[in-house]
């Protein structure tokens, strides 16, 4: 004899409500009980998706066309005709709520059929009344859902979580341009990349072509589709990065850094499959390595435009090394030099790997050195592709020359 209150098997599974598009099928179990006094926990009855194909010809959504069945009909005890069309705005998700086209009100025809989706763009359904989500076992109510290491309703255990912290590249020792951080494995998962300063992620794939701020070209925030996934690449005016997707790729990704300034830490983690873990220690180089400025053959020249006045300053991110640093201790400051006339123009120009008009955005103080943050206008000559705010660093602190914030130079 069963036990008090336990549930019988499962029955099958009966037709699909639908003979296209989404539909649920349904089965059922019974209560073996003794009385009638035992009762069992649970639902008696268990649903599931049947995703079969698209309605031939038919464009018109499911609620829609609901609807739509009632159009030009007698309603609310009234001669009044009415078209119909899905108002998403009633409490209940589930039942028909239709709005009449051209009017104020809505109307409830009671449930929607079974299979039909709770809102626009939601995966879940509706079945008897009640908005059930879809587990990825395919049960509708289960809450199944997969781990992270993509198994639906596993424990974590047949993949590894990798976290780590990017140290690496100061600017201070001449480390400007692309800088490895690492790559992540194909077949990674849930992957987070996050950067809390003002120097910009990049991306690589397998084959060396860049995905994401490659080549000195800063992309906007936004999703990117990349090996098998999207991943979203969001910038706070900060200059916080994020690079997130949920994986799993199909190649090799290397992630990279444009330094701008020192590196506070690059964090990142992914979950890998077990197999995979011993490569994820391994080289961390792409097969192509970026070129550091100072290096390679320099693009076309262009002619500049007549500016007023001159006043250049050696970029420190632009030097093949760094500029001489004063003895410690107070220096002293006398009057800058004048700036460049216009008869000096055409020789500076011609002498100078870097020539542009920008906007002084900010002054900082370093050391015995000064750095500008300047916003590129316009590049006229420049040995490399200059990104869209650069630094200019003068080898000293007495405001020479005096660039003041606000103002563009070239």
């Amino acid at each position: 004899q069963p036990p008090r209150g336990a549930w019988g098997p499962w029955g099958p599974w009966s037709s699909c409500s639908s003979s296209c598009g989404d539909g649920v099928a349904l089965r059922t179990r019974r209560c073996l009980r003794s009385t009638e006094e035992d009762t069992c926990v649970g639902d008696p009855r268990q649903y599931r998706l049947c995703q079969l194909q698209g309605c031939p010809g038919v464009t018109v959504p499911f609620r829609a066309m609901q609807c739509s069945l009632y159009d030009n009909k007698p309603v609310l005890g009234t001669s009044t005709r009415y078209r119909w069309v899905p108002f998403h705005g009633a409490p209940n998700v589930c039942d028909l709520n239709c709005l009449a086209e051209g009017h104020n009100f809505y109307y409830t025809f009671g449930r929607v059929l079974d299979g039909t989706r709770c809102g626009p763009g939601s995966p879940d359904l509706c079945v008897g009344g009640r908005c059930l989500s879809v587990g990825c076992d395919g049960i509708l109510g289960s809450g199944t859902r997969p781990d992270a290491c993509g198994q639906c309703g596993g424990g974590h255990d047949t993949c590894l979580f990798v976290h780590r912290l990017f140290q690496g590249a100061d600017p201070s020792s001449g480390s400007f341009g692309y800088v490895n951080v690492t790559k992540i494995p194909a077949g990674a998962t849930h992957i987070k990349v996050t950067d809390k300063s003002r120097n910009y992620l990049a991306l690589m794939t397998s084959d060396g072509r860049y995905v994401l701020n490659g080549d000195w070209s800063i992309a906007w925030p936004g999703p990117y589709e990349v090996a098998g996934t999207w991943l979203r690449y969001s910038r706070s005016p900060d200059g916080t990065e994020s690079l997130e997707g949920p994986g799993p790729i199909n190649e090799d990704l290397h992630v990279m850094v444009l330094l701008q300034e020192p590196n506070p830490g690059i964090e990142y983690e992914f979950w890998l499959p077990r197999g995979l873990h011993q490569l994820s220690r391994g080289d961390t180089s792409p097969l192509r390595q970026p070129q550091p400025r100072g290096a390679g053959r320099p693009p076309p020249q262009e002619h500049p435009v007549t500016l007023a006045p001159v006043l250049l300053a050696q970029p420190r991110g632009f030097a093949t090394e760094p500029p001489p640093r004063s003895p410690p201790g107070r220096r002293r400051c006398g009057r800058c030099r004048p700036a460049k006339g216009r008869s000096q123009r055409a020789w500076h120009f011609c002498q100078s790997d870097f020539v542009f008009r920008g906007r002084i955005l900010a002054r900082r103080l370093v050391g015995q050195e000064t750095r500008y943050e300047v916003e590129v206008k316009t590049p006229y000559r420049h040995r490399f592709p200059l990104v869209s705010r650069e630094y200019v660093w003068v080898p000293n602190t007495c405001g020479c020359p005096p660039l003041r914030e606000g103002d563009e130079y070239l």
